[in-house]
């Protein structure tokens, strides 16, 4: 992934010490904590608040979340839900994460965070990351509310004032052509100049409100194959390995590694992903030894057949760029092109 020179050091010698010094097939390369499903949005893509309000209103402990990132090993957590800054004990957690040398993205469609930035201290082992869809209009009816760009906007000027590192989340629907992607991201890139970008494109999460607006393989490569052309790839700050965004495009094409980001939600570590449900497990290792990983990804498992989310594939670009000399300079060059902060 593009990321910092210090973050990019460490998960190189993690993946180092992985896949050459302990030759492990599987490990986790980031952990996707759930703390909570509550949200104060209904965005009409996720599935995550259709829970009953039984388990709505439960919070994970701190020491259970910190111990689930602690039990996998993982070098990178992103803290998501639900809205992680309805959990009261969210600081907490960030703390003990960061005080453990673990690399937190706290996700947040920020509605909260200026409210809530107190409680939080500037650090290169954390990051906000804030979900934008879109520009004003367009992110506005993703979320169903309006007003939250523009609250969205403002709390990540006063994060970066403040001295906060501050990323962004974007996923993109049958409804975006490749200039509404040009425009959000050139505005985060360019306006905002926050300093890292992630999309993906949308999921079809199965209790999703809506189900009619998801991207299928061929027009994920169309509408990325557009949006990239003209150099904005190469000049935008993308969270992305270069072997990624070429699976974006259909310009490469990966088997789904959805082991390498694994999920904890309230319920245990989910199987396979946090996309899809077949169950839970207590424990990080049953998960990994008892999850029949041969039966998911396109073409084996119906429910994948349009997936090209980054939690199955940039873990499979990650380490297909590491096993290449060829590819692992390309991404050297192509992070320092885009002036990465």
């Amino acid at each position: 992934m593009a990321m910092p020179l210090r973050q990019t050091i460490r998960v190189g010698t993690y993946l180092f010490e992985q896949k050459v010094l302990r030759r492990r097939e599987k490990f986790p390369l980031i952990v996707e904590l759930e703390p909570l499903f509550a949200c104060n949005l209904k965005c009409e893509g996720c599935g995550k608040i259709q829970h009953p309000a039984g388990v709505l209103k439960q919070r994970m402990p701190v020491a259970q979340a910190v111990g689930a990132v602690l039990e996998s090993g993982a070098p990178m957590v992103s803290i998501a839900g639900g809205e992680p800054l309805m959990h009261p004990q969210i600081d907490e957690i960030v703390r003990q994460l960061v005080a453990k040398r673990k690399y937190v993205f706290l996700c947040t469609n920020a509605m909260l965070l200026r409210k809530k930035m107190d409680s939080f201290t500037p650090s290169p082992y954390f990051a906000f990351a804030v979900h934008i869809d879109g520009m004003r209009e367009r992110h506005d009816e993703s979320v169903a509310k309006e007003g939250v760009f523009d609250e969205a906007v403002a709390a990540i000027k006063e994060a970066k004032r403040r001295g906060f590192r501050v990323t962004t989340n974007s996923t993109f629907f049958n409804t975006d052509t490749p200039q509404t992607i040009i425009e959000v991201l050139n505005f985060l890139n360019d306006d905002l100049q926050v300093d890292e970008m992630m999309l993906s494109p949308a999921y079809a999460y199965e209790k999703a409100p809506d189900q009619e607006h998801f991207l299928g393989v061929e027009q994920t490569r169309e509408l990325f194959k557009k949006a990239f052309a003209g150099g904005n790839r190469r000049r935008w700050r993308l969270n992305h390995s270069p072997l990624f965004l070429d699976f974006l495009e259909g310009r490469a094409d990966f088997p789904c590694t959805a082991w390498a980001i694994p999920n904890y939600s309230l319920f245990g570590w989910q199987r396979p992903c946090y996309l899809m449900s077949d169950g839970y497990v207590p424990t990080y290792r049953e998960l990994i030894e008892e999850t029949d990983w041969s039966k998911y990804g396109r073409g084996k498992d119906p429910r994948c057949a349009n997936c090209m989310a980054h939690c199955g594939y940039e873990p499979t670009a990650v380490l297909a760029t590491m096993g290449s000399l060829k590819e692992s300079l390309r991404a050297i060059k192509e992070t320092a092109g885009g002036n990465r902060r």
